[in-house]
């Protein structure tokens, strides 16, 4: 763990500019299971990976955490994740979502997931329009064993803070929007190692940090 550990928990901690508590995933791609042990040991709750073969290995070594997957999810996989999630962040298509429902269906439980907005508009990345945001909800919320619980967005990467800032606002203003005309909206999952301190400033509830918390990161894994 890094040595700004105890200060990331500690700003965190404090919640957002909205008075709103703010949830830390530790985005744990590619770090040992005993890595991620001592994180929750340290006060982690929660924790995300990017990949199912990477969560399925280390389901039962890590213990005492709520699981989150993060990252690109084929739908032949989605079947590895049905019971074992606490949330679904990366909902980045009807498709997707459909394949989620429809197993979570068939298992008799239901599934928690957020719905990934492009908000940067970048071609490098899934996601839906931010102009399909509410529409997407809408559909999505129809559909049997599906509990939509907010939105996740990836800022494009930039040192000029002043660029993010207005992104930030948009997915605020989404958010604020589905809160308004859907029960169960709780999450702005929006912030990542480079940006999160800027992003809960302007309203994201849930940051996803990895070599913020871990430093860098093995790439070789």
């Amino acid at each position: 763990m890094t040595n700004d550990f105890e200060n990331i928990l500690q700003k965190v901690g404090k919640g957002n500019a909205f008075g709103e508590k703010v949830t830390l995933v530790a985005a744990t791609k590619t770090r040992t299971a005993e890595e991620i042990n001592r994180a929750i040991a340290a006060g982690v709750g929660d924790i995300g990976e990017n990949k199912v073969q990477e969560f399925c290995a280390k389901y039962d070594l890590v213990q005492g955490a709520r699981r989150h997957f993060i990252g690109r999810l084929q739908r032949n996989k989605v079947k590895y994740l049905i019971g074992k999630t606490f949330l679904v962040q990366s909902v980045d298509r009807d498709e997707l979502a459909d394949e989620i429902a429809r197993l979570s269906e068939k298992a008799g439980i239901s599934s928690d997931v957020l719905i990934e907005i492009n908000v940067g508009q970048e071609a490098s990345k899934g996601g839906y329009p931010l102009s399909e945001g509410m529409m997407a909800l809408k559909r999505l919320s129809r559909m049997p064993a599906l509990r939509v619980k907010g939105f996740m967005a990836m800022l494009p990467p930039t040192d000029d803070g002043e660029m993010l800032v207005p992104l930030c606002k948009q997915m605020r203003t989404l958010f604020e929007q589905a809160r308004g005309d859907f029960q169960g909206i709780e999450y702005l999952s929006m912030g990542m190692s480079g940006d999160w301190e800027l992003c809960i400033e302007h309203g994201s509830n849930m940051v996803r940090l990895g070599t913020a918390l871990f430093g860098t990161r093995n790439t070789q894994a």
